[in-house]
């Protein structure tokens, strides 16, 4: 097992831009994550809530670029988007 010494948080602003889960690491490395748990439609949403955090975060809040971007699926295969996103199924994410 593998401590990394993070912590998990949600993002939610005023203009409705949310995000599921932000895993930050105390060196300030950071991924964003969304929760989808079903079909293309849902993953091409998140692709894009996403992408809008991630823009967000690093043009005005002068953040570094996230280490990743992923969406967390039920089920099917993992793969990564020509986006750079990983969506990944639930049941491969193990301790």
């Amino acid at each position: 097992m593998c401590v990394l010494n993070g912590e998990v948080r949600h993002y939610r602003d005023n203009a409705l831009l949310e995000c599921d889960a932000i895993l930050k690491l105390e060196d300030g490395r950071y991924g964003l994550c969304e929760i989808k748990l079903g079909g293309e439609e849902a993953i091409n949403k998140a692709k894009k809530s996403l992408a809008l955090l991630k823009e967000k975060l690093i043009n005005k809040s002068n953040e570094k670029e996230p280490s990743f971007l992923m969406i967390l699926v039920a089920s099917g295969s993992a793969y990564k988007t020509k986006e750079g996103i990983y969506v990944v199924p639930i049941n491969l994410l193990k301790a």
